[in-house]
């Protein structure tokens, strides 16, 4: 399945985007590392490269057949994008979308979900993306149409869209 977003492109990821990886991840936990903690600078870099990692890597082993994608602009790298097209043979699941801040309300993250969920509906297959209860996107999901199906932890909800509206 390929995805065509106008002004968009999507690259697979290649090891050579570890570090922008690393910085769109660590710009996730940027406001809980700052309001939560006390650490120095020097001590949230070094949890943000351990936490990367730790998830890069469990992405990569656990999301066999899934794809990775850089997000560009303007030739700029913008944010990723982790899907599965194919996940359990039931749906299509969003691994990851994450825009970096400067990019964020300008339409981009809303034109990809939406080009997924034309994919999915051209299939007749659900999205699901688990979601941190706190995460501002939560709004934009519910807009889309995504409804919560079950919770972890009272933090993390799986939400779906479901292609037979």
């Amino acid at each position: 399945m390929e995805l065509k977003i106008k002004d968009t492109i999507l690259r697979d990821i290649q090891s050579y985007d570890l570090p922008i990886l690393c910085e769109i991840y660590g710009s996730t936990r940027k406001e809980e590392l700052d309001k939560g903690t006390n650490w120095n600078d020097e001590q949230k870099r070094l949890f943000i490269e351990h936490q990367f990692s730790a998830q890069h890597e469990y992405y990569q082993k656990n999301y066999l057949g899934a794809k990775f994608y850089i997000i560009e602009k303007e030739n700029i790298t913008i944010g990723r994008l982790y899907i599965d097209f194919f996940f359990e043979q039931k749906g299509i699941r969003i691994i990851d979308i994450t825009i970096l801040p400067q990019w964020r309300n300008k339409s981009i993250g809303s034109s990809v979900l939406n080009e997924i969920l034309n994919k999915a509906a051209n299939n007749n297959l659900n999205v699901t993306i688990h979601v941190e209860s706190f995460n501002p996107a939560m709004e934009l999901y519910k807009r889309l149409g995504f409804k919560k199906i079950s919770e972890t932890n009272g933090v993390y909800h799986l939400m779906e869209w479901n292609s037979a509206k």
